[in-house]
Order: structure tokens, then C-alpha cells, then sequence
């Protein structure tokens, strides 16, 4: 199979350096043809990415975050170009989701023995994503943590913290004929389970079942923000009492929010999202250990 290697050589803490090495050492040569790109601004990832397609690479391999990842698999929707990733982010949420290691090496290992899965992509009013879309504190959150000099787990931790002043918006939903108004501190689309080291906002997501869940999270204590991370860290927060969790194809969602993000990467709306599930639309390589 002939692939395409494409690295953020910014994202998270830098695990990506020495990646051609890795590569060349722990690849199987046998069964990959293959060549590297780096990327060298925001939206370049997805220019290298519509290349390679054109130049007949079969597969391409998003070595960064959330958001190289998104911008590798907008151009892998609908096509027959196969989706890996080596995870080198911040977060991490699709990959940790579909299984691939955190280590370099051993995510790279984990190619040799990957096979081929097509799964649902999604989009928000017409701009796709794959792992979590979200409005209201997420968004804030993602639109703050775009700007800070120093990136990282830790950081965005202490940025939830930071901004815990963040009030509760309005929002009314549509969806399965459905009209529902609700008070709610951020609203997840969910396909993937996590936004990133292992945090689930939705636990029970699965890639291919045509659905997506709409995790609504509603204001809570200050006291109950902890107990809340702690839930998400072990996968449990669908028991709690402030969160409702809506599967549905498609939502739109009024309000008067005027940014979104889209697996991490901040965009700005007007008065609505409108989120959909796209079916059985994006191969990806999926690790077998």
C-alpha cells in the first residue's frame, strides 16, 4: 500500500520529533510504500492531504491532533483514501478512540497490523468533523485554548478552571420532529467517544451506528466540577444527574452562541448549527491490538 505520512511539527509537546527515523526503523517496508510531508501552517495538512490523493496514495497518515486530523479526513470523506493516524496532540480523542497507542513507536507498530473499517463522519452546518462537535462552554474553551502559547493537557485544565464563571445559554433544539428548549452550560455532537486523553463526554459512541449522541451538559455547584472530571476520566457521566444524552441523525440547534468548534478548531456561526450524520463515509485504519 502506498501512504502518505503528514506531520504537524507544532501540535502538542513535540512526540512527533524524530518521526522519520521512527518510521524508517518500525514500518513494515514490505507491506507500506511511503513518504513524508511536514506541515507548515494551519490548513496546509489538508492541501498535502488533497495532493497526495491526486498522486494516487492509498492511505494518509495524520501524524498531530484533533485538528490535523480533521483536516487529513475532510479530504478523505467519500473517497476511497484510507485515514490513519499517529497520535501527536494535544488531546488525541479519535485516535485514543479507535485504539492507537500513545507512544510513537508503538502507534507506528500498530499500522503493520491495522485493517480497514469505514465509518460515519459528520458535519456542522456543512463542515465536516469526526470525533466531537460541541457549542457553549466547549467552544469557549477550544476558541481560548487556540491562542495560548503553551499547549497541552495540563493547560487546557487549568483554562476550564480559569473561565469557571462561564453561565449557563439557552438553546432549542430540533430534531426528530421533535421541539425541546433547554438551559445548558454546552452541547457535544458526538461520533467518537472523547475529547482527548481519555476525558469521555460520551461514552457509548460508536462509530458506525449511524447516530449521533448530543451530550447536554447543565450548570452544575462549583463543587460538582471535579466530581464531573472525574466521571468523564472513568467513563461514567452518563450518570450523572446533570447530563442528558439525545442520539439522533441530524439536530439543528438555535441560540444565540456565535462560535462552534469542530474537533477542537473554533468557526464562527450565525443563529443555528445545524449538525448531521453521514453515514458509512470515511475508511480508516483501525489497529487489531
Amino acid at each position: 500500500m502506498k501512504i502518505k505520512f503528514i506531520v504537524n511539527p507544532v501540535s502538542g509537546k513535540g512526540k512527533q520529533k524524530g518521526i522519520e527515523d521512527s518510521i524508517k526503523k518500525n514500518l513494515d517496508s514490505k507491506k507500506y510504500e511511503y513518504s513524508v510531508r511536514f506541515t507548515e501552517r494551519q490548513g496546509h495538512a489538508k492541501e498535502l492531504c488533497k495532493q497526495a490523493i491526486t498522486d494516487g496514495y492509498e492511505a494518509v497518515i495524520a501524524v498531530g491532533g484533533d485538528g490535523t486530523v480533521n483536516e487529513i479526513a475532510s479530504e478523505c470523506i467519500g473517497k476511497d483514501t484510507v485515514l490513519g493516524i499517529i497520535p501527536a496532540g494535544s488531546g488525541n480523542g479519535f485516535a485514543y478512540h479507535i485504539g492507537m497507542k500513545k507512544n510513537i513507536k508503538e502507534s507506528i507498530l500498530q499500522l503493520n497490523n491495522a485493517t480497514i473499517k469505514i465509518v460515519d463522519s459528520c458535519t456542522a452546518n456543512s463542515i465536516p468533523f469526526v470525533n466531537i462537535s460541541g457549542i457553549g462552554f466547549d467552544a469557549h474553551i477550544a476558541n481560548l485554548f487556540q491562542n495560548l502559547e503553551k499547549r497541552g493537557f495540563w493547560n487546557y485544565i487549568k483554562l476550564i478552571f480559569k473561565e469557571i464563571n462561564y453561565k449557563a445559554k439557552e438553546y432549542t433544539l430540533h430534531y426528530d420532529g421533535k421541539s425541546k428548549k433547554v438551559k445548558a452550560m454546552f452541547i457535544s455532537s458526538a461520533n467518537a467517544s472523547q475529547y482527548g486523553n481519555n476525558f469521555r463526554i460520551s461514552p457509548k459512541s460508536k462509530l458506525d451506528d449511524g447516530l449521533i449522541d448530543f451530550v447536554i451538559v447543565q450548570e452544575m455547584p462549583k463543587r460538582m466540577i471535579l466530581q464531573f472530571l472525574i466521571k468523564m476520566e472513568n467513563g461514567k457521566i452518563e450518570n450523572s444527574k446533570f447530563v442528558e444524552i439525545i442520539q439522533s441523525k441530524e439536530m439543528e440547534i438555535f441560540s444565540d452562541e456565535k462560535i462552534i468548534h469542530l474537533d477542537g478548531e473554533p468557526k464562527k456561526i450565525n443563529k443555528s448549527v445545524l449538525v448531521k450524520n453521514n453515514p458509512k463515509t470515511l475508511k480508516i485504519l483501525i489497529p487489531n491490538e
